[in-house]
């Protein structure tokens, strides 16, 4: 953790690498108006930071078979950490889950989910989610149609640098 301050370079790395994972550092450098070996420590550091968690590539889900994205609200019958923790870890289990994220209100996870087609969905409702420990209720909302998909943070190059 030796980098925590960004400066308007570090913003610019994160902002180019975010939109294109694979740019080369060469590249990478003349869009930050600097030399590739400063170029590459500052990346280097950004990742020992922690603000770059990893790379990869972005897969088309029809593509690779999976027709259907579902979006479903669960709800547990407790709340109590370690059940909260137990179903996080069931839930890392499953491929076929792409996002699980605890929320504040009615639900406690929202979990992408992908499946082949809504019959495969229907089955590992049935089969696992429904079944899981401490699950007290789902409600599955099929995507239609993704209008927008930006990974990541929006990242504003032009914040003043500090002192």
């Amino acid at each position: 953790m030796r980098r925590v301050k960004l400066d308007r370079i570090d913003r610019r790395i994160l902002r180019d690498l975010q939109a294109d994972g694979r740019m080369t550092n060469v590249d990478l450098a003349r869009r930050a108006g600097i030399s590739a070996p400063p170029c590459l420590r500052r990346v280097r550091a950004l990742e020992e930071a922690g603000f770059i968690r990893g790379y990869h590539a972005d897969i088309n889900p029809k593509m690779m078979g999976y027709e259907v994205t579902v979006f479903a609200q669960v709800g547990l019958m407790s709340q109590a950490e370690t059940d909260l923790r137990r179903f996080e870890e069931t839930v890392g289990g499953w491929p076929q889950v792409r996002e699980c994220h605890m929320l504040a209100g009615e639900t406690d996870f929202l979990l992408k989910v992908v499946a082949e087609s809504w019959d495969a969905y229907q089955t590992f409702l049935t089969t696992k989610l429904t079944t899981a420990p401490n699950v007290s209720h789902v409600k599955s909302a099929l995507s239609i149609r993704t209008a927008k998909f930006e990974p990541g943070v929006p990242i504003d190059v032009e914040v003043p640098d500090e002192a």
